[in-house]
């Protein structure tokens, strides 16, 4: 389509985030939106058993919370899911803080890989861009004090792989390869592209008249 008969980009300034994931919220509010959380009725659990493979799991879970999330509210809407794997293997989300010991415990010392899925959809439009982005973390040789205070904060029991890369988690982490974004949960970067490729825009550039 020629530029000139494309029709105008609209700016974003609220939309709807089908997680409960602060982090997630925060990143978007960070970016001067107005985040609406509503629910979806997609069952993770459940589903998890019939996807083989990490990456495929995490864009997976995207599309499905994206499609279960019938709550009115903002007509653009984004869904995410991450998935830490070591090896292949999944590592979710600790059940307990002696689950979290053992992860942090085969963590220490190798690399990792985080892949987060994400859906952005225009509800009132019928459209939707979805993707996936794979970041290779490298952990810290850890020493059992750092894993047991690390624990004691609580900070691993609500993240995938058993912690975060914010915060105290920080501490754990040694390098990365790919977005940190993405190891947060939300790939800022492609959601913002994905935004674009369907007519939304976050920035608004004031032009000073000559």
């Amino acid at each position: 389509m020629n530029s000139s008969t494309q029709p105008a980009s609209r700016r974003l300034t609220h939309l709807a985030l089908a997680s409960r994931s602060p982090r997630r919220r925060q990143l978007l509010e960070s970016l001067g939106l107005q985040v609406t959380v509503i629910p979806s009725d997609y069952d993770e659990d459940a589903a998890d058993n019939t996807v083989a493979s990490a990456p495929l799991a995490a864009l997976a879970h995207a599309r499905g919370k994206a499609r279960l999330a019938h709550a009115a509210g903002p007509p653009v809407l984004i869904a995410a899911d991450t998935v830490v794997a070591l090896e292949g293997r999944r590592l979710g989300k600790p059940r307990d803080a002696l689950e979290a010991v053992q992860m942090l415990r085969t963590l220490s010392g190798r690399e990792h890989v985080v892949h987060t899925g994400y859906v952005v959809a225009d509800r009132t439009a019928g459209r939707e861009v979805s993707g996936l982005v794979s970041t290779v973390v490298q952990f810290e040789d850890l020493d059992e004090d750092d894993i047991a205070a690390y624990v004691a904060t609580g900070d691993p029991l609500d993240k995938a792989g058993g912690y975060g890369i914010q915060g105290l988690g920080a501490l754990l982490v040694r390098s990365i390869r790919g977005d940190f974004y993405a190891v947060m949960g939300l790939p800022i970067a492609r959601v913002h592209a994905a935004l674009r490729e369907l007519g939304y825009r976050i920035l608004a550039a004031e032009i000073a008249a000559p």
